[in-house]
């Protein structure tokens, strides 16, 4: 079977792009021959050192032409709904759009064409459904939690997650605040370190956010490499995350955490992750048993001291964290990609 993948945002290398990628490693490893429509093939290179993944098999080439003389395609969807051309033709929804004129008789003869709408979350499915009148499926990402591990814990407290400003509001500046009030009252001996990715307008961003760190023990990893992060992740006691903050999901649902594949990482190295209380988040995390959700900064610090301060309760935590971590492991990614095509 030969088949024909196209991701609009390639080169942002985040969760979206490793989801396609995903795909892609799941269908060579069932032998079929997979293309990947990127305009520079330096891209591969980028996507293996990111998300160390070994892309064997894949090719990537400068055109798919929207699957015609494929027999099935894979098309991750930036809004708009494509004329696609395979035999068999699946559209992937990231993002949980909305306010497209989703039902419109265009679009609604272009789904013709399409087998499955596959999203990435309820979260975002719930959306979509309801924007498009379609009825799709989840396929939660694949998330390689083997490769995460728990090493010498530290008194560090990390946020994974990508600093150019595109859609999601990631609102790295509200944890600085938020670590500094934490330092502040009394809690010294404690670091904070912010990563991820400066590409597609991220630098200005960081340069912001260094301001705000001044005279604190707040590191900021821009682009770390994969054993870096997993480096991090391994001596950190606690995850944070405030994706989504002050964000009203109903009107801009774009805005929030779609899933929250960083958080499921964190997950597998044994840090507590405390995340902000919209999205993806709340699939991911059960309250008070892997983890816990927030809803002001206030109660971010108040939950950050008590995980702190409370005896046995971060190791518990940490414990159901790790274990549930395992649900979103890349072979069962894998099987049921396999499946649907």
């Amino acid at each position: 079977m030969k088949v024909a993948i196209f991701n609009p945002y390639l080169d942002t290398l985040g969760g979206g792009e490793r989801y396609a990628m995903g795909v892609a490693r799941a269908l060579v490893a069932k032998g079929y021959d997979v293309d990947v429509e990127w305009k520079d093939v330096l891209i591969k290179e980028k996507l293996e050192k990111r998300f160390n993944i070994d892309l064997t098999g894949v090719n990537f080439i400068e055109d798919v032409g929207r699957g015609d003389g494929y027999d099935a395609c894979f098309w991750v969807s930036d809004g708009s709904i494509p004329v696609l051309k395979a035999r068999k033709n699946f559209l992937h929804f990231q993002v949980p759009f909305h306010g497209k004129d989703g039902k419109s008789l265009l679009n609604r003869m272009k789904f013709f064409r399409i087998e499955k709408n596959i999203c990435n979350s309820y979260f975002t499915k719930n959306v979509i459904d309801k924007e498009y009148g379609v009825e799709s499926i989840v396929v939660y990402p694949p998330v390689d939690v083997h490769e995460f591990k728990p090493k010498r814990k530290e008194n560090l407290i990390v946020y994974i997650g990508r600093f150019s400003q595109l859609t999601q509001a990631k609102r790295q500046d509200v944890l600085i605040k938020a670590f500094k009030r934490l330092y502040d009252s009394g809690f010294n001996d404690w670091e904070f370190i912010l990563a991820g990715g400066t590409e597609v307008g991220g630098k200005e961003y960081v340069k912001k956010l260094r301001k705000l760190t001044k005279g604190y023990p707040i590191r900021i990893l821009e682009s770390p490499s994969f054993s870096q992060l997993r480096e991090t992740y391994g001596k950190a006691k606690i995850f944070w995350s405030a994706a989504g903050y002050e964000i009203d999901a109903e009107k801009e649902p774009e805005k929030v955490e779609h899933f929250g594949i960083v958080t499921v990482e964190a997950m597998a190295s044994g840090a507590v992750p405390i995340v902000y209380a919209a999205g993806g988040h709340k699939e991911i995390i059960v309250e008070g048993e892997n983890g816990f959700l927030w809803d002001s900064t206030r109660q971010l610090l108040k939950k950050t001291r008590n995980i702190i301060e409370g005896k046995g309760i971060m190791g518990k935590i940490s414990k159901k964290a790790k274990e549930d971590s395992r649900v979103y492991e890349y072979e069962r990614f894998e099987k049921e990609i396999q499946n649907i095509f």
